[in-house]
């Protein structure tokens, strides 16, 4: 059922390529799949490869659950360089005199040292909003204000020697973590500046990029693999109901919340599932009950 949008639910993993906003990966996407909904999580940059999870369908509504998770990335630094953008596309503002040479450098203690909690400035090239205007348009017009820092955490960091003047990284972070900012602090940290001349996503969240699939084989399948909303939002708790009383919940009978047992804790979220791996809605606890937080068509 190639033309059903039911089917078009789900969380579409993509390995986007280099050179592709992500705003023209989904514009890519919708129309491969019949454009339906389609937004992605966890912005790429244009020069960032890798995994672009999108929501497809009635999953654009599970968007918010999504988009907290931790990420990972594999990545080149170049040492003796520092650009605007913090990566290889920017304009240079400096070149170093001299470049130590990355393979007698202790790139174990200087990992460690930007491992855990840390306070990161973001890039002035970002899509942070000051005033509700972006800040890379700012930075364009060479009126960017100086951002705060920011704390984010760094669960896994790996440095390695390419070459003389090139570290290959590994890192595992939290939601907000810049690794151009990172490897802006790290050529900082080296004395020579360093700017980020590759950038791969691998993981968001439980997703992997082992399980991606490129544009061209989006584009040659209109009908493509998705992960399931249920599977999605799986670490979520669950209430487990009938078809019936599921029924009552899509048509927003707020009367049959009142049946769920009562919350362990205010804002804590439960998934409510109906046989056949059906996800009926998302509900949120409040000081009275449950409230629908989300609510979704029928999937087949």
């Amino acid at each position: 059922m190639k033309n059903n949008p039911a089917r078009r639910s789900g969380i579409l993993l993509l390995d986007k390529p280099t050179g592709v906003t992500s705003a023209k990966a989904v514009a890519i996407v919708r129309n491969a799949i019949g454009k339906p909904k389609v937004g992605h999580l966890g912005t790429l940059d244009p020069f960032a490869s890798g995994l672009l999870p999108l929501c497809v369908g009635e999953a654009t509504k599970i968007a918010p659950f999504l988009n907290t998770a931790d990420k990972g990335y594999r990545g080149v630094l170049e040492l003796g360089i520092r650009t605007d953008t913090l990566d290889g596309t920017g304009e240079v503002l400096e070149r170093a005199k001299q470049i130590p040479d990355a393979a007698g450098l202790d790139l174990s203690t200087l990992a460690q040292q930007f491992t855990g909690e840390q306070q990161q400035v973001p890039p002035a090239y970002s899509a942070i909003k000051k005033g509700g205007v972006p800040m890379y348009k700012l930075a364009r017009e060479g009126r960017a204000p100086q951002l705060e820092p920011r704390p984010v955490r760094i669960d896994l960091l790996e440095l390695r020697a390419l070459g003389p003047d090139r570290i290959a990284l590994e890192v595992a972070c939290s939601k907000g973590t810049y690794v151009r900012s990172l490897a802006r602090d790290l050529g900082d940290a080296i004395g020579c500046g360093a700017t980020l001349v590759e950038l791969v996503r691998t993981t968001f969240g439980d997703f992997r990029l082992e399980s991606a699939i490129s544009l061209e084989q989006v584009e040659a399948d209109a009908d493509p693999e998705m992960v399931g909303m249920a599977q999605a939002i799986g670490h979520m708790p669950q209430f487990s109901v009938d078809r019936a009383t599921a029924d009552d919940l899509r048509q927003g009978r707020q009367k049959v919340l009142l049946s769920l047992p009562k919350a362990a804790a205010q804002g804590e979220l439960r998934r409510i599932m109906a046989p056949a791996d059906d996800l009926v809605a998302v509900v949120r606890a409040t000081p009275v009950g449950w409230d629908f937080e989300r609510v979704f068509a029928v999937a087949c």
